[in-house]
């Protein structure tokens, strides 16, 4: 009976930690500005929590009634449930992840299409049904016959039998397995894309001499709290999602392949993807956006300080307040203008950088 009760706290414990951590967030994204709810990444993260949130309240009793009684799942209608829904939720929270990276690829590579496309959250919310509706009929495929779900040889879980001899069968556990592959390596990609042309944009703002308005359009769209927190969100998440869904993927593959038959692998790599649900609601919480502010200003005082401290005082003449919030490039380029319509001879002094700045707010 002690066995028992020890063995239950687990899934007992990740059911407890998916719901409440997911309710919470929920919670969170609920009362967050209107013009963030209007958005299509917001609408995802939405989708994303609620996904989560039916997957652990769904799935994990039906584990937790298996450890009370292990006849539960011998039961083969109840054993091809729990297949569908750990088929379905494990891919559908792959899915979500890779149009957030899309979402954000289009939004920041490619803002003429994301503009034509008309992305926002009606245009997220299609787009979440129709990756609901497809991947139901995905894993609904083995309750149709084309695959058979089996009790796995820990007792505790249900899976595709994905080391059948069936052709249909194994065929559809290498299809499953690949479908993931590549959603885990598309999101790799788009967010790479996407942490590229941020850096290379950033990189051109510093060096091509443009005019003060788009300087200031251009930095204040790529540095801005809400734009950071996005990506910063993005990519925790998809850190999270992609290590716990690829231990699964891999076992997909080994077992299909029948490289190497391993029950306790198999078993960690289930407990890994159940762990996802558990972390995600803590990104959306702790990433909230008037945290993340704090952190962005508490950074930029340090950098500012730092940067005061070790510059000379020619530097400071010229590139003021360098490291100060938005406004770096715009005074850059203002100071260069400045500077390059002055004659050749004209020396200056400490005490001209009040007239420069006056010279600056006249030139505007």
């Amino acid at each position: 009976m002690a066995s028992v009760q020890t063995a239950i706290s687990l899934p007992i414990f990740m059911f407890a930690g998916g719901a409440i951590g997911n309710l919470i967030a929920i919670i969170v994204l609920s009362v967050s500005r209107q013009e963030r709810k209007s958005s299509a990444f917001y609408t995802l993260v939405c989708g994303l929590a609620v996904t989560d949130l039916l997957g652990t309240c769904l799935a994990s009793p039906l584990t937790i009634a298996n450890y009370l009684d292990q006849h539960v799942l011998r039961n083969q209608h109840a054993c091809e449930f729990h297949s569908f829904l750990l088929l379905f939720f494990g891919l559908t929270g792959l899915s979500i992840i890779c149009a957030m990276a899309a979402e954000r690829y289009l939004a920041i590579c490619c803002p003429y299409t994301y503009q034509r496309w008309g992305v926002d959250r009606r245009f997220a919310q299609k787009f979440l049904f129709f990756i609901y509706l497809s991947h139901i009929f995905f894993c609904c495929l083995p309750m149709m016959g084309m695959a058979r779900s089996e009790l796995q040889s820990s007792a505790t879980w249900c899976f595709i039998d994905w080391r059948t001899q069936d052709p249909a069968a194994a065929a559809y556990s290498i299809m499953y397995g690949a479908v993931s592959l590549l959603l885990i390596m598309g999101t790799i990609v788009l967010n790479l894309a996407v942490c590229g042309a941020l850096l290379l944009m950033r990189q051109r703002t510093v060096q091509r001499p443009v005019t003060r308005a788009s300087v200031r359009q251009r930095w204040k769209a790529l540095s801005s709290a809400a734009e950071t927190q996005m990506m910063a969100v993005l990519v925790t998440t998809s850190v999270v999602v992609l290590a716990c869904s690829a231990p699964l993927v891999v076992r997909v593959f080994a077992n299909s392949f029948k490289m190497k038959t391993d029950p306790k692998a198999d078993l960690a790599a289930i407990r890994i993807a159940s762990v996802n649900p558990i972390l995600d609601p803590w990104i959306y919480i702790l990433l909230r956006r008037s945290l993340f502010r704090r952190l962005l200003s508490l950074s930029r005082r340090s950098s500012s300080t730092r940067s005061s401290a070790s510059s000379s005082p020619q530097r400071n003449l010229f590139y003021p307040d360098i490291m100060r919030d938005s406004h770096v490039f715009t005074q850059l380029m203002c100071s260069t203008n400045i500077i390059t319509q002055l004659p050749a001879t004209v020396k200056f002094t400490p005490c001209d950088t009040e007239s420069l700045q006056q010279t600056s707010h006249t030139a505007d």
